[in-house]
């Protein structure tokens, strides 16, 4: 029997409740001193809803908290903190404008003038003892992802955290990144410190975590051992059923050029070069992986693609399908092979005979309206097709009713608004629109992010279909591992240029982590520079 002088944290039969969805249902967890806990589920099952009663943002309606072996109360963040409980969120809660020290001081007792000198002193303390790398004088502004992590983190710490919880903390890191973060994190786990990751990536899982607790439909399922598991168990923990995880790469008959894109150059917000002299070539039949760190393009170079992005130069041309591929006769012939986008707006696109399909990043501010339900957004796609003042609804009630059975979207009915749907639920509706309307180009922006693993297989599943259709698909990931297995080629950009375009069967995760921080060569087609 476990001694409970030993436990950090014990949650006793927590339960809350949203009207009528029951987030969590009597969940029991421990967590003990100088441990690593990884909170596994899929979405949905209520991993955010019993971290957030933990740090204060939610309070339960029945069970109990105990902090150190006594029952304690935790009604806001300041509750959370005064008990030595620290929450690191996705994304982070941090002013641009401010230093890393003013960042970590920001909101505590004492007023007057910031000493710089001691608070620098306490901060280089901190990250002597842990490994960390950080300059208290450094604007956030000028930080990378990584290092804005580095700031959240030893904010906690100075606050006196011994609890950590980090939600998704490798998200957008690079493999070297995600190394230097565990070594730290293995550093405060011998420091006595206890911290509960959220993740959905399984190899993280088995390499930091020394228990692994899973929730299901808002249930606590059980805590393993992570020595005495493996992905596979723990998936099926999770889902309740086996899955398999191996990712195909079907080979296509055709692989014909689609896109070719040349000494692409934009700017972003504020003027800022966002590509420069970016050129590389997308084939039907294939998935073309784009790899690089957070803020390296990627976002304008689909959107110069849709024709959401002016481009200050350069060139994007586009080629029909091939005769014999499979969506060849679904789309009326474009005018001419090699067929410029630069210029064009997505309208005039469409009307030319190209079929652009894209997924944004941002789900329910770009890709869809969060306030209408599945079937007005659906809608959204083909609306500008009537011939008459008056929408025929019938179609895109069809295809929303089609997609929630064939996508398994999980929603009250298609006339729930999609913002009351979770965030892998609304995923697949916006994927599923956009792959129902038979694109020849099908762009996606971290399709896959945030989502449980059974989601994450149905998305990778979507896409290889498109590509065996002949569809140019492509893919920005975060997850390196999943570029791996389900890119044919990977595009590295780094800084808004392109670093590499490596064959995916043949790199390594360490040679792709490398391009995506540090750019040489020439980048040309084909060259792991």
């Amino acid at each position: 029997m476990d001694n409970q002088a030993n436990y950090a944290i014990e949650l006793r039969e927590l339960t809350k409740t949203f009207g009528e969805v029951v987030a969590n249902d009597k969940v029991s967890l421990t967590l003990r001193r100088g441990e690593i806990l990884s909170l596994l589920g899929e979405n949905g099952s209520g991993k955010t809803t019993l971290m957030n009663m933990l740090s204060g943002i939610y309070f339960p309606d029945h069970g109990s908290i105990l902090v150190d072996g006594k029952e304690v109360t935790i009604r806001s963040p300041k509750d959370a903190h005064d008990l030595g409980i620290g929450m690191i969120h996705q994304h982070f809660k941090l002013v641009d404008v401010l230093t890393a020290a003013e960042n970590i001081i920001l909101g505590l007792k004492g007023g007057g003038r910031l000493d710089r000198r001691e608070v620098g002193r306490q901060v280089k303390a901190i990250s002597e003892k842990y490994g960390f790398e950080i300059d208290p004088d450094q604007k956030v502004y000028d930080m990378s992802v990584s290092q804005k992590q580095t700031v959240e983190i030893v904010k906690v710490l100075y606050r006196g955290a011994n609890i950590l919880i980090l939600d998704e903390p490798t998200a957008v890191l690079t493999p070297q990144e995600t190394a230097k973060l565990f070594a730290v994190l293995r550093n405060m786990r011998g420091d006595g410190k206890s911290i509960i990751i959220i993740t959905h990536k399984l190899h993280e899982v088995m390499a930091i975590s020394d228990q692994v607790a899973v929730l299901r439909k808002g249930q606590y399922i059980g805590t393993v051992p992570t020595c005495e598991t493996n992905p596979q168990k723990l998936t099926e923990m999770m889902v309740g059923h086996a899955v398999s995880l191996n990712i195909d790469r079907p080979k296509t008959e055709y692989q014909d050029l689609r896109l070719e894109v040349k000494g692409l150059n934009c700017r972003g917000a504020e003027g800022v070069k966002a590509l420069e002299d970016v050129s590389f070539e997308a084939r039907g039949g294939e998935i073309l992986g784009i790899a690089g760190i957070a803020g390296s393009g990627q976002k304008e170079l689909l959107e110069a693609i849709a024709g959401l992005q002016k481009v200050e130069s350069g060139h994007i041309f586009y080629y029909p399908p091939h005769p014999n591929s499979e969506i060849a006769g679904l789309h009326v012939p474009v005018d001419k092979a090699g067929e410029e986008l630069v210029g064009k707006t997505p309208t005039q696109i469409q009307k030319i005979g190209v079929s652009l399909a894209f997924v944004p990043e941002d789900r329910l501010g770009m890709g869809l309206v969060a306030s209408m339900d599945m079937v007005d957004n659906m809608m959204l796609k083909t609306y500008r097709q009537g011939k008459g003042p008056l929408v025929d609804r019938k179609p895109p009630r069809e295809l929303a009713m089609r997609l929630k059975e064939e996508l398994e979207i999980v929603a009250p009915s298609i006339s729930t608004p999609v913002r009351r749907l979770s965030g892998g639920n609304v995923q697949k509706v916006l994927v599923g629109r956009e792959i129902a309307s038979s694109p020849t180009v099908l762009m996606t922006a971290y399709p896959v992010r945030g989502l449980d693993i059974n989601s994450s297989y149905t998305i990778y599943n979507l896409l290889n279909e498109q590509k065996k259709r002949g569809v140019a698909v492509i893919l920005v990931g975060e997850d390196l591992d999943v570029l791996l297995e389900l890119c044919d080629r990977i595009l590295v950009l780094c800084g808004g240029r392109v670093s590499g375009i490596v064959d995916a069967e043949q790199t390594t995760k360490e040679e792709v982590g490398l391009l995506m921080t540090h750019l040489s060569g020439t980048g040309k087609e084909g060259a792991a520079v």
